[in-house]
C-alpha cells in the first residue's frame, strides 16, 4: 500500500496515461519481500499464508507497462552490502522536469528472511519533496511499516502500519493523517483468510473522520488460484475491481482488469501482455483498455554493459495524442 489516502478513492488506476500526475516513485507500492510466495508451491499439506491485502491484484498490474514521457536515465550504486543509492533525471515537456536522489540502508536481522528487504528508505526530489519509509520486522510474524510524505515545505501524508501474519491468515491495520486539532484520522483495517489451498477471502474497512464528514467504505475481497492462474475481485461501497492473470509459458503472461467507480460513474477495461525474449535479452509489456489507449514499453538489456534500455509509447485515439518515452537504467 503506497498511501493509504488512495485506498479510500475507491477502486481505479492512480496514474492512467496522459493523466498530469507525476508517476509514482519506484518504492511506491508496497516492497516486494513483503508478499508471501505464490499458494500453490506449498506442499506440507497445510493451508499457507494469504499474503498481504494489497498484493491481491499484484500478479495481473505487473504484467502492464508503467507510463514513460520524455527522456528518463536512473544511475544505481551500491555502496555496500547494506547501502544503496540511485540518481534519477527526468525531462518532460508534458510534466515538470525533476531529479530524484534515492537512499537505501538494508536491514539485518534473525527474522529477514530476504537479506535484501529494506529497513530503510527516502527520496527527495528537486522540488524539495520528500519521502521516507522505515519498515520493520519487529518478529518473525510481526511487521511495522511508517510512511512520511511531504510536498514542499507541507506534510501530506504520515501513516503507520501493523501486520501479523498467523499461520493462514493476515491481519492489518493502518493510522493515516491523524490530527489531534483538526478532529480527523484515516483508519484502514485489512483481513484475510485462507479457505482452501487456492482461495482465499477477506475484506478491507476504510474509516474516515473529520470536522466537516465521517464515514466508513467496506470493501469484500476474493481470490482463486491455480498454478498458471490467478482470479481476484474486490467488490464494495466505492465500486469493484475483478483482474484475471495468466501465465501461458515461460514467455508470455497475459493479464485483464476490469474496475468500476461509483463515484465517477465510470467503467474500465483493460488487457495487458508481458513478452519475455531471453536469448535477446528483452522484455517486451504492451496494453488496450476501453478508453482507446494503446501503449508498450520496450526494455533491452545492453550485455555486457550494466544498463537497461527502455523505450516505450503510448497512444490515446479518442483525444488524439501521443506520448513517447525513452529511458535508460545504470547499475
Amino acid at each position: 500500500m503506497g498511501s493509504v489516502l488512495a485506498l479510500s478513492s475507491g477502486p481505479g488506476h492512480q496514474n492512467w496515461p496522459f493523466s498530469t500526475d507525476r508517476p509514482p516513485s519506484r518504492w511506491d507500492a508496497h516492497p516486494a519481500h513483503w508478499d508471501s510466495p505464490p499458494r500453490w508451491e506449498r506442499r506440507d499439506g497445510r493451508l499457507p499464508n494469504p499474503g498481504s491485502f494489497h498484493s491481491l491484484h499484484r500478479s495481473c498490474k505487473d504484467v502492464f507497462p508503467q507510463q514513460i514521457e520524455g527522456v528518463k536515465m536512473i544511475v544505481n550504486k551500491t555502496l555496500s552490502s547494506f547501502f544503496k543509492i540511485s540518481h534519477a533525471l527526468h525531462l518532460s515537456a508534458v510534466s515538470p522536469s525533476y531529479y530524484r536522489f534515492h537512499v537505501e540502508h538494508l536491514q539485518s536481522d534473525d527474522y529477514n528472511k530476504d537479506k535484501d528487504a529494506p529497513a530503510l528508505i527516502g527520496e527527495m526530489d528537486s522540488s524539495g519533496s520528500l519521502n521516507a519509509h522505515a519498515l520493520l520486522n519487529l518478529t518473525e510474524r510481526v511487521r511495522a511499516r511508517t510512511v512520511f510524505q511531504t510536498q514542499q515545505s507541507q506534510f501530506v501524508t504520515w501513516q503507520f502500519e501493523t501486520e501479523y501474519r498467523g499461520n493462514d491468515f493476515t491481519a492489518a491495520v493502518t493510522v493515516a493523517n491523524p490530527d489531534v486539532l483538526r478532529e480527523s484520522v484515516i483508519l484502514v483495517a485489512h483481513f484475510l483468510q485462507s479457505v482452501t489451498s487456492g482461495l482465499v477471502l477477506g475484506g478491507e474497512l476504510v474509516y474516515h473522520r473529520g470536522r466537516a464528514e465521517e464515514g466508513g467504505i467496506l470493501t469484500l475481497a476474493g481470490q482463486y488460484s491455480r498454478p498458471n492462474w490467478v482470479a481476484t475481485l474486490n467488490a464494495g461501497k466505492g465500486g469493484a475491481h475483478a483482474s484475471y492473470y495468466h501465465r501461458a509459458n515461460k514467455q508470455i503472461q497475459v493479464g485483464v482488469e476490469f474496475e468500476a467507480s461509483t463515484r465517477t460513474q465510470e467503467t474500465t477495461t483493460s488487457f495487458g501482455y508481458q513478452m519475455e525474449l531471453p536469448e535477446a535479452n528483452m522484455v517486451f509489456r504492451g496494453m488496450i483498455n476501453s478508453r482507446c489507449i494503446i501503449g508498450g514499453i520496450l526494455e533491452k538489456r545492453l550485455t555486457p554493459l550494466p544498463a537497461t534500455l527502455i523505450m516505450g509509447a503510448f497512444v490515446n485515439h479518442r483525444g488524439d495524442k501521443l506520448q513517447v518515452g525513452l529511458g535508460i537504467n545504470v547499475g
